[in-house]
């Protein structure tokens, strides 16, 4: 369902969106509704037991107050233990429904959107809002509403009680609603304000965090942990100085607020003590009217309160409504491919990633058969991984086409487009799963004999098999506890694996040592047999055989033909190919 963007300014349609994910548990939060009024009627139960123990005990005696008011009691807060534990229970299991369903949402949201999106945005932000602000969110459109629907039946209920005893006095309470009432609006600015500015110095903090753990061996060769330790401070500080800023404005409002109470309740005081010395009110009724009144100032103080975490809710959920409107990459087009031929073309394709960073491939053309193998080289920046990213449709050329079978690749359904394609990079992808689940990845049952076969191809059966668990081993996050050239065979079993008509190699065999290498060499010539495959590699020994050799220079094709054409020519490749092989 398409929705119009949010922002923090527009508190009301952000809250309605959020309730929009409590409406499925309607009837859970009704109950727990009942449990809050249960639990608000104590309250003036409880003003009104005064009443009837003081008029029973002094005013007009009665005997009956002796075993009613100690019964009363008990049962008065046996109603409340019941009406609080169904108060929070009910619109607790309706929160974590809510987190369970924005995170879900939000996580297919994450894999949904364009590679572009990835590129600009720090994961340790997304992460941030994955975990921290939907929290946040759930505690807007449950615990707070718990407060705010529970004390606020707790007031009104007060109120009823307080113009039953003494309706003048009653209307004189009323007068300090306005000012509270100002007091609670500013408050709610400051406190989405604040609580804006702390959901973005969080996501600073495991931004740092993350890539500090993550390149923890980098830190430590260089001798950095300083250099980090100081970067996570400035983080945390910054943190912790937006929180103190709320806390500092959470601190303010309850004391204000007392005091704009504490005015009225001394004026109440003197009216009314002046109304039981002319005999104008009882004693019952005066104490029972003190009690409401002092009744009052509890869940008053808790609406205070509440406003706090209502607010940084409604500024987490804008937060996420951000990310969840943000457009997701679209299904592509209408045509549909079951296995394509393999012929793949580049005509005149230019791209940039931004237009400060200018083009990063300007009017790239050539073509490749089925069953080709073409050679991507150039030296570091020229191109050769974004020209590769246009194929499986990562990014779409900003100029020019890319065709597959020739027909341009935006003309396909994305989802059938890259099944006719797999990758292996230099940048190997491992879960923290076993090796077996790792190559089956989506594709097969894990326990599939086509696994156990693609792994014998990779030559991961060459390590596995002296792994305790074989290949049932786990290989840790981003598969930390493998060797570089064992977490690449994984890779180019899982590749293996998917069998698409067209391969792309980027620096596949870069993490390999001689041995290893040969042997993948072995697998990937049996492989490419019968597959269109782009083969960017920096080591030009690995690509001599290619029937097609593009050489990229700053994003241009600088050379296209064979490895001996070109060597011939004597042009960018040649001088690439004498600085590897000179001695």
């Amino acid at each position: 369902m398409n929705q119009r963007p949010v922002n923090i300014d527009d508190p009301a349609r952000v809250y309605r969106r959020l309730l929009g994910y409590a409406r499925p548990h309607a009837g859970m939060f009704a109950i727990g509704v009942l449990g809050m009024a249960l639990f608000a009627a104590t309250d003036s139960a409880l003003a009104y037991l005064v009443k009837f123990f003081l008029g029973g005990a002094f005013v007009e005696p009665d005997p009956r107050v002796v075993w009613m008011v100690p019964l009363g009691a008990v049962l008065l807060f046996l109603v409340r233990g019941i009406g609080d534990y169904v108060s929070n229970y009910f619109p607790g299991w309706v929160g974590r429904q809510i987190i369970k369903a924005m995170r879900g949402e939000l996580f297919a949201h994450y894999m949904r959107l364009p590679t572009r999106y990835h590129d600009g945005s720090a994961s340790g932000e997304m992460l941030s809002r994955l975990t921290y602000n939907v929290e946040l969110v759930a505690d807007a459109t449950t615990n707070a509403v718990t407060v705010l629907i529970r004390d606020t039946l707790t007031i009104i209920g007060l109120l009823g009680m307080l113009f039953w005893f003494n309706w003048q006095l009653a209307a004189f309470v009323l007068a300090l609603a306005p000012p509270i009432s100002w007091l609670i609006q500013h408050i709610n600015r400051s406190f989405r304000r604040y609580s804006a500015r702390i959901q973005a110095s969080m996501g600073d903090v495991t931004r740092v965090a993350k890539e500090a753990l993550d390149a923890h061996r980098v830190i430590k060769s260089f001798n950095a942990e300083a250099y980090e330790r100081d970067a996570f401070g400035v983080a945390i500080e910054r943190n912790r100085h937006s929180n103190m800023r709320l806390i500092g404005a959470r601190a303010l409002a309850n004391p204000v607020v007392q005091m704009i109470a504490a005015v009225g309740l001394a004026g109440v005081l003197f009216f009314s003590i002046r109304q039981v010395f002319t005999r104008e009110m009882r004693v019952d009724d005066f104490m029972s009217f003190l009690t409401a009144l002092l009744l009052i100032t509890a869940p008053l103080r808790r609406l205070v309160q509440v406003f706090g975490p209502l607010q940084q809710g409604i500024a987490a959920g804008a937060s996420v409504f951000e990310v969840l409107d943000t457009p997701a990459e679209d299904e592509g087009g209408s045509r549909r491919v079951e296995r394509a031929r393999g012929e793949v073309e580049f005509r005149d394709v230019c791209f940039g990633y931004t237009p400060e960073k200018g083009a990063v491939l300007a009017h790239v053309s050539f073509r490749v058969l089925p069953g080709q193998t073409v050679a991507i080289v150039g030296k570091s920046g020229s191109g050769k991984s974004t020209l590769a990213s246009l194929l499986p449709r990562f990014h779409d050329p900003d100029a020019g086409s890319v065709l597959l079978d020739g027909v341009d690749l935006r003309e396909y359904r994305r989802a059938d487009l890259r099944d006719q394609v797999s990758l292996v990079t230099q940048d190997v992808v491992l879960f923290d799963d076993t090796i077996r689940r790792n190559i089956a990845f989506s594709m097969v049952a894990p326990d599939s004999p086509a696994v156990v076969e693609a792994a014998r191809s990779a030559y991961v059966m060459d390590f596995a098999d002296e792994l305790p668990d074989g290949l049932d081993t786990v290989v840790g996050e981003r598969g930390s506890l493998l060797s570089g050239g064992q977490r690449q065979r994984i890779s180019i079993a899982r590749a293996l694996l998917k069998d698409a008509p067209v391969l792309i190699l980027d620096e596949a065999t870069s993490a390999l040592d001689t041995e290893s290498e040969r042997r993948i060499q072995a697998a990937l010539a049996a492989l490419v047999r019968n597959r269109t495959t782009l083969v960017i590699a920096h080591r030009l020994s690995t690509i001599e055989q290619a029937d097609l050799i593009v050489v990229l220079d700053d994003g241009r094709v600088a050379e296209t033909g064979t490895h001996a054409q070109l060597l011939a020519q004597g042009g960018l490749y040649s001088q690439l190919h004498r600085m590897q092989f000179a001695v």
